[in-house]
């Protein structure tokens, strides 16, 4: 049964659709994807690729979570990442110490860019479509958030807002209001990073599996789940045959992102893979030019250069000591975004 799935996916990880862009230097991420913990722990989304139009109720652990969709059907993992990408965004701001708010105002080329999408007008057409199933699919819950249980009834976000240019008929602006439950775990800090190839991750289930994986074994070197388990987690509402062949295809491909998989019988054997090869090299810190500190004071006037960068090379560190092909273009770019921050203020 895994040859025949590994058959139909001879490619397991979608292509990166922007190869040429640099993540450090374009305003898109300078958030690292995060995920809030919640709905990594428990099965809010749908893995189907086709209209889901199921009210799913779950319980473990004296949590309970009655999912109800719209008549666009239920959220979609794949939907998720408009979460993500707000997600990060917010905690990037609270980092470089700025105030949060629950409403964001961001631009759809970059959202799209950021995690891997399309960005030709399909692409703009289902990233529509998302928001509508996150605004229309109402979750009731007991979930623990920010130190409180809640019982209520919300959307996954409260409300959404696209500015559509004229001229090509693309979106170009979108506001959106993030629900209280989300905006309060993102407060809490109750986010874990996630793996940028979580954007390249092809099939619902593999995604799902991941953010569990990464949620419970964490920077553990190895945890062990029943299968049963496992796909109770997942809210897979596949056969127990179909799960295991799927759950082989992942050990055959050994493609998901940070952790290796094993089935042992009917246990799943997730082994960190930071504990099976050598650290990477750390690169040493990039050089730049005595000039390059005269123009970041012009774009970042009233700002301490030195501060930021620091607070630049420490962001070039958490980003995995990536190649800078302009070191003096990326440390500017970065003062830039920091000096209109600054001004808006």
């Amino acid at each position: 049964m895994s040859r025949s799935l590994a058959a139909a996916s001879a490619q397991p990880l979608l292509p990166v659709r922007h190869p040429n862009q640099d993540f450090f230097v374009c305003d898109v991420l300078d958030a690292i994807p995060k995920d809030d913990m919640a709905s990594m722990e428990h099965p809010i989304f749908s893995l189907a690729t086709r209209p889901d139009t199921r009210v799913l109720r779950y319980e473990q652990g004296g949590t309970t979570i009655e999912i109800a969709p719209s008549v666009r059907g239920l959220a979609t993992i794949h939907d998720k990442d408009i979460l993500i990408y707000c997600i990060s965004q917010l905690i990037a701001k609270m980092n470089g110490g700025e105030a949060p708010n629950r409403t964001l105002h961001i631009t759809a080329y970059d959202l799209l860019v950021s995690t891997n999408r399309e960005t030709s007008g399909d692409g703009y057409r289902r990233l529509k479509e998302a928001f509508e199933r996150l605004r229309g699919t109402s979750i009731t819950t007991n979930i623990k958030t920010g130190g409180e249980t809640i019982t209520e009834g919300f959307g996954l976000i409260d409300s959404w807002r696209i500015v559509r240019q004229t001229d090509s008929g693309r979106m170009a602006n979108v506001r959106v209001t993030l629900s209280e439950w989300m905006y309060q775990a993102v407060l809490g800090r109750e986010v874990l990073t996630l793996h940028r190839d979580y954007f390249r991750l092809r099939k619902p289930l593999e995604r799902r599996v991941y953010e569990i994986a990464r949620k419970h074994c964490g920077k553990q070197r190895q945890w062990r789940v029943g299968l049963d388990v496992l796909q109770n987690k997942c809210g897979s509402k596949s056969t127990t045959r179909l799960f295991r062949a799927r759950v082989r295809a992942l050990v055959e491909f050994d493609h998901l992102p940070d952790y290796a998989v094993t089935l042992d019988d009917d246990t799943v054997v997730f082994r960190n893979r930071s504990f099976e090869k050598p650290a990477p090299q750390i690169r040493s810190f990039p050089v730049l030019d005595t000039e390059t500190f005269h123009d970041a004071r012009t774009v970042a006037s009233g700002l301490d250069i030195y501060a930021l960068e620091q607070e630049w090379r420490s962001f070039w560190a958490d980003s995995g000591y990536p190649v800078l092909h302009d070191p003096d273009a990326a440390f500017i770019a970065f003062c830039r975004r920091r000096g209109s921050a600054f001004s808006a203020t």
